[in-house]
């Protein structure tokens, strides 16, 4: 039964094996430091690994339900934050009419798409953020 496993910053999806009597850990794949099982990695894993059965559902269930505090002085915080900073001057320095001549009409359509997504993502996380503040005031108001 394949299962995710955490060894330092980063997550494996694992599986136990018998060779020689003795339990060995097969890896399966590299889900990196937030666990995240896409299609890209089942495929890679069918692909690599036929003979074996996995519960995909389950191991979602599983990464989906895990409940991590967050510390806004880890490592991964700071990771994010200065992604979020890089894509910000990414997105900022380009520029439609250079997309436009250089690449094929496929990834433009993709590159939209994206950024759309993005857009619907973002709206979601700042609503959240949003009525977490609305929340945290109601609480103050209450109890002061």
């Amino acid at each position: 039964m394949a299962f995710i496993r955490r060894k330092g910053n980063s997550f494996y999806l694992v599986h136990n094996v018998r060779r020689q009597g003795k339990v060995k850990q097969l890896h399966l794949a590299r889900l990196g430091e937030t666990p995240r099982i896409t299609d890209d990695v089942v495929r890679q894993v069918s692909r690599r690994h036929p003979f074996l059965v996995v519960d995909w559902t389950r191991l979602r269930e599983q990464i989906n339900s895990r409940v991590e505090l967050f510390d806004w002085n880890s490592d991964y915080a700071r990771k994010l934050l200065q992604s979020i900073r890089e894509l910000h001057l990414d997105l900022a320095g380009l520029a439609p009419a250079v997309l436009h001549a250089s690449t094929s009409p496929d990834t433009r359509h993709e590159m939209v798409a994206l950024l759309r997504l993005l857009r619907s993502t973002v709206e979601v996380k700042l609503n959240q953020f949003e009525l977490g503040r609305d929340i945290e005031l109601l609480a103050r108001r209450r109890y002061s």
